[in-house]
């Protein structure tokens, strides 16, 4: 009789023993259900607002199609606006992304420093701002990142450009848009570059152009004006280069003025191979939209996230306009 309790003992033990290892295996397989969230799989379906400088240019359409690839592949939504150059329509466009509840921000601004009061509101909010192609300039804001083009080195390029086609020796003009921050690293790269290295390309002339075609055009009009033997200007993006190709055609000066450009789009292109614009400097918008849609996983999934990318820029000429 004694040894009946110590079979039961036993047994008691053996199905405790095989239901803590059933709890055990089960637990395991949750485990591996649930992995840790990483860049790609973090907060899938987000919402990010997206305001752009633009949507007729070439280069944020470009920028736009790098976002959209990048967010589809991740699941994210994007909310995709723009200011069209007006800095209080897009502060609009800013507030609305808040009242919708966001999960992250996208800005290109129309003003590197007014655009300030949104970015605030937006810290204020908790909402994380990303910036692209250009950067804010208001104190006492936080973003998370800025993705552009090294502009700096691009308005180096473009310097060179200009010294090579001028042999070292002339008087250039710059059509300006001092408003916007990528503006200002291209004309600070351009400037740096011909102090340094070619005392003899003199500026004359740096006027706004404000980064639209037609206003560029009465800006060149006006330089070549009050500067008739002008031998270059360069447009701190493509609208100005071809604002300025229209005014110098229009004086009866094709071919005695250098023009040298900045993204080229297809028509700059175009007038490149034809030999009417010297040279333009090439960004990667797809490239810094990728980008910027990769700092915003980054960033949702906890991750370290570099405050500045900047991507390369090269230099297109017309012997490589003639190997497209």
């Amino acid at each position: 009789m004694p040894a009946r309790p110590c079979i039961r003992g036993t047994v008691v033990l053996l199905l405790a023993i095989v239901l803590l290892a059933g709890c055990g295996h089960d637990a395991g397989k949750k485990a591996e259900a649930k992995p840790a969230a990483t860049a790609t799989t973090a907060h899938k379906g987000a919402v990010i607002g997206v305001s752009l400088l633009t949507r007729t240019h070439p280069f944020y359409q470009d920028l736009e199609q790098g976002l959209s690839e990048a967010a589809e592949a991740r699941g994210y939504q994007l909310l995709v606006q723009a200011g069209e150059f007006d800095v209080a329509r897009q502060k609009d466009q800013l507030a609305d992304f808040l009242v919708r509840k966001v999960d992250a921000i996208i800005v290109c601004p129309c003003d590197s420093r007014s655009i300030g009061t949104s970015i605030a509101a937006a810290n204020a909010a908790g909402v994380p701002v990303f910036t692209a192609d250009i950067a804010v300039l208001a104190e006492g804001v936080n973003v998370v990142c800025h993705v552009a083009s090294d502009n700096v080195a691009g308005g180096r390029l473009a310097a060179k450009a200009v010294a090579e086609a001028l042999k070292g020796r002339g008087e250039v003009a710059i059509i300006d848009h001092p408003e916007v921050e990528s503006v200002i690293q291209r004309v600070s790269g351009f400037e740096a570059e011909l102090a340094a290295k070619y005392p003899d390309v003199k500026i004359v002339a740096k006027l706004t152009g404000r980064g639209m075609k037609d206003t560029a055009f009465r800006t060149a009009e006006d330089i070549l004006q009050a500067h008739p033997d002008i031998d270059a200007i360069f447009g701190i993006n493509d609208d100005s280069a071809l604002g300025a190709l229209a005014a110098v055609e229009k004086a009866g000066k094709a071919g005695q003025v250098v023009i040298v450009g900045f993204d080229a789009v297809p028509e700059a292109r175009a007038a490149i191979a034809d030999g009417k614009i010297f040279a333009d400097v090439i960004q990667q918008p797809k490239e810094i939209g990728r980008r910027t849609i990769e700092a915003v996983a980054d960033y949702l999934a906890g991750g370290q996230v570099a405050p500045k990318v900047l991507i390369p820029c090269d230099l297109f000429t017309r012997e490589a306009a003639n190997r497209e």
